[in-house]
């Protein structure tokens, strides 16, 4: 065979040979345009969640998946809103008291029904059946984590370089690991119980977690102002002082009171997100607390997480953690991951925007009403520049918080109660009885009950001779 013919066979085989390779590219590429993604065992549960969804109950009430009966083949019943009934909720009872106790931030439903598609989730029956996840034997999903700083950093709110990351089954659990971790620290210079102080009015929860769990090295000792001023204050007791900014139930900014090397502080954030509160600066604190509560407003999800500066306190925390609840459910945690990765998917664009304008038409439609009265006032906080908006706003906290002026009204929780509103007692915030905390981040449903109330309160005070 000449060499001429030897090559003449070699290129007729290598042209074969492309040819075969750009058939089946284009073969390939042709069966992966046309070919639909067919969904096998997902169908019924998308189904199932569609179905419940669909149900409208008059637009005063919700269908679940989990609803009562479905498991007889029934459809998914309406579970209605405050003062509505009937099997749709069309029908509003009469004479209802409005709810304005419950911090449930259900103000932010209609954003997640708008975000159907990218919150839904579905998950396998076979999910996460381990006590840990594999990678690295933890009970904390690496890449919730990661969106967790991500959402820090989008919104500023909190500095999250060289801080442990912890979840807890809300923040409500965190502030037990958090008093548990800080007393275990303290206990080595005293032999007096570690003192638990919060500045006047305080979230009613942090008195009844320590007197319901009744510590042997801890007590819960009120107000700290009170405590710094007070003759046991040696310098040599411990102390823990914890700290909410925004503050539950007035909705002020605040700092800590005490300083000095016997005091640990627990910066509760819960609130610190665009829909109450101007961002004034990222947090830089060695234990700061955040709930997926007050952020997405998934409440029943049971989900918050702390930074925590210290690996000692990290490490103290994390046992408590582990042998009250194996940390957190894995569930849970695909949800919030889920939920999260909405939020931060267009920086926070829309659901900030749509919690931050909701709030503040409320408090406008507040503010209008209670400047009617003499008998009722709302203490005044001033706007501040948020780095978020990046412009100056006012404050629009989750409650209002709101006084009794006149002298005989010396239970402000009466008066409100007595107008079929339920609140909550100031006392129970440590402050005083003229005071009522009105909660503003119910359902629309709620809102609407308790300004309608509120209106009729109001003009009551024409009628019953005290305009003045």
């Amino acid at each position: 065979m000449t060499m001429n013919r030897k090559k003449m066979l070699l290129v007729a085989a290598s042209i074969i040979l492309n040819l075969v390779l750009i058939i089946h590219i284009l073969y390939n590429n042709n069966s992966t345009t046309t070919t639909t993604w067919n969904p096998s065992w997902t169908s019924r549960a998308a189904e199932e969640a569609e179905e419940a969804a669909s149900v409208s109950c008059s637009g005063h009430g919700r269908a679940y998946v989990d609803g009562l009966g479905v498991l007889n083949g029934n459809k998914p019943p309406c579970e209605c809103n405050n003062c509505y009934t009937g099997d749709y909720c069309s029908f509003l009872l009469p004479d209802c008291h409005a709810d304005a106790n419950s911090g449930d931030p259900l103000f932010l439903e209609p954003f997640w029904m708008q975000a159907a598609e990218g919150s839904a989730v579905v998950e396998s029956g076979w999910h996460r059946m381990s006590y840990h996840f594999h990678q690295d034997g933890s009970y904390v999903s690496a890449e919730l984590e990661r969106i967790i700083r991500k959402l820090h950093s989008v919104v500023g709110n909190a500095v999250t370089d060289n801080r442990f990351v912890i979840f807890g089954t809300g923040a409500t659990q965190l502030v037990a690991a958090s008093v548990h971790a800080l007393s275990q620290t303290n206990a080595s210079s005293s032999s007096s119980p570690t003192r638990l102080v919060s500045a006047i009015p305080y979230y009613n929860a942090y008195k009844e977690q320590t007197d319901f769990f009744n510590y042997a090295n801890i007590k819960f000792e009120g107000d700290a102002s009170a405590w710094r001023k007070s003759e046991h204050n040696d310098n040599l007791t411990q102390v823990i002082e914890i700290v909410t900014s925004p503050n539950n139930p007035d909705g002020k900014l605040k700092r800590a009171v005490l300083e000095g090397s016997n005091v640990k502080t627990i910066h509760d954030y819960a609130y610190y997100w665009p829909h109450f509160s101007p961002i004034t600066h990222p947090a830089d604190e060695d234990l700061s607390l955040f709930s997926l509560t007050k952020t997405t407003g998934h409440a029943g999800s049971r989900f918050g997480w702390a930074l925590v500066k210290d690996e000692v306190v990290y490490e103290r925390m994390k046992r408590y953690l582990t042998l009250s609840s194996m940390g957190v459910s894995r569930d849970t945690q695909l949800r919030a991951l889920q939920l999260l990765k909405v939020v931060v998917g267009d920086g926070g664009e829309e659901i900030f925007h749509f919690s931050y304008e909701t709030m503040k038409k409320r408090w406008e439609i507040l503010n209008k009403i209670l400047s009617a009265s003499t008998r009722f006032s709302l203490e005044t906080i001033q706007p501040e520049y948020c780095n978020y908006f990046k412009k100056r706003r006012d404050f629009t906290p989750a409650y209002a918080w709101v006084k009794c002026e006149r002298l005989e009204d010396t239970n402000c929780y009466e008066i409100f109660g007595g107008a079929k509103i339920k609140g909550r007692e100031g006392k129970v915030f440590g402050s005083e009885e003229r005071f009522v905390r009105l909660s503003l981040i119910r359902t629309q449903d709620d809102f609407d009950q308790l300004t309608d109330l509120l209106k009729k309160l109001v003009s009551e005070e024409v009628v019953g001779g005290h305009s003045t």
